[in-house]
């Protein structure tokens, strides 16, 4: 019926099954039961809530990335085939696929442009917020733990302005009030902004496995610093993480800090050396 085909005779399928392993094919099927046993599909399905909830996903970029991953048919159900070709897409495909998948999630309005209108609280065409403050509103509510569905909550407002001042938006179409982002403008973004790059890269990851672009080193101070005072923020620890190796993103220690330790340069180079990799 419709557009349905067998997974033995579906090309995308077959062709994203080659890129895994028998064991991983094997896992990929038992976590889809267990996903269509709590959707109560009878093992045919995964609804949206229970696949955005295993992802750690909400909002618009949770929405988008079931849409894509369900290639856009609007029925909320995600089968086995779709899991496959999604990850063999997303994981196991080239950089240009992958970053292609990416590009394409940004979308979060579904209207075939990646737009910014920037500003105060603009809104597009249809009235929501535009593509690439959405998303970065996901992100750095997960990154700061902090969700709020008020209207007037927008905690985030100056990280998500400079993000945006980062991007370009080159291409010109009639779906945008104004230009919209092409693929190379995003390319572009990604290599300024590695730490966003990360993160959309690995949301078909388990939200529990450590997955890249989500981690924020623990940031350590003495108990009497107020941390108000603290400038490195856990949305700039994250920022900065992005550029940095796995290894160098568990702890941070603050070593010097002018409220505690005064405004001598050498009690500042003392405090430095001998403590491995130093960010200032």
């Amino acid at each position: 019926m419709g557009n349905s085909q067998s997974p033995a005779t579906n090309p995308r399928y077959v062709s994203a099954a080659r890129s895994f392993t028998h064991t991983e094919l094997d896992d990929l099927k038992s976590l889809f039961v267990s996903l269509a046993a709590q959707s109560q599909s009878h093992g045919q399905y995964v609804s949206p809530s229970v696949f955005q909830a295993f992802f750690g996903l909400h909002g618009p970029l949770g929405n988008r990335l079931f849409d894509l991953v369900t290639q856009n048919r609007k029925d909320q159900k995600l089968t086995f085939e779709d899991l496959v070709i999604a990850k063999g897409t997303y994981e196991k495909g080239s950089k240009d696929d992958i970053e292609e998948f990416i590009y394409r999630l940004l979308d979060v309005n579904s209207d075939g442009v990646v737009g910014s209108m920037g500003g105060d609280l603009k809104l597009d065409r249809i009235g929501v917020k535009s593509d690439l403050e959405a998303v970065l509103a996901v992100m750095l509510d997960d990154i700061s733990s902090q969700t709020n569905s008020e209207p007037a909550y927008r905690p985030h407002e100056d990280i998500i302005e400079s993000f945006l001042n980062a991007a370009t938006f080159s291409m010109t179409n009639e779906g945008c009030a104004e230009s919209c982002m092409s693929f190379e403008d995003f390319r572009s973004w990604c290599s300024l902004l590695p730490s966003v790059r990360k993160y959309l890269g690995s949301l078909l990851m388990p939200s529990d496995s450590g997955r890249p672009g989500h981690q924020v080193p623990h940031l350590m101070h003495l108990e009497n610093i107020d941390s108000s005072m603290i400038i490195a923020k856990r949305e700039y620890a994250w920022h900065i993480g992005g550029a940095l190796p796995q290894q160098e993103l568990e702890q941070w220690n603050l070593l010097y800090h002018s409220a505690v330790h005064g405004l001598s340069f050498n009690t500042f180079l003392g405090n430095i050396s001998s403590n491995g990799a130093i960010y200032v």
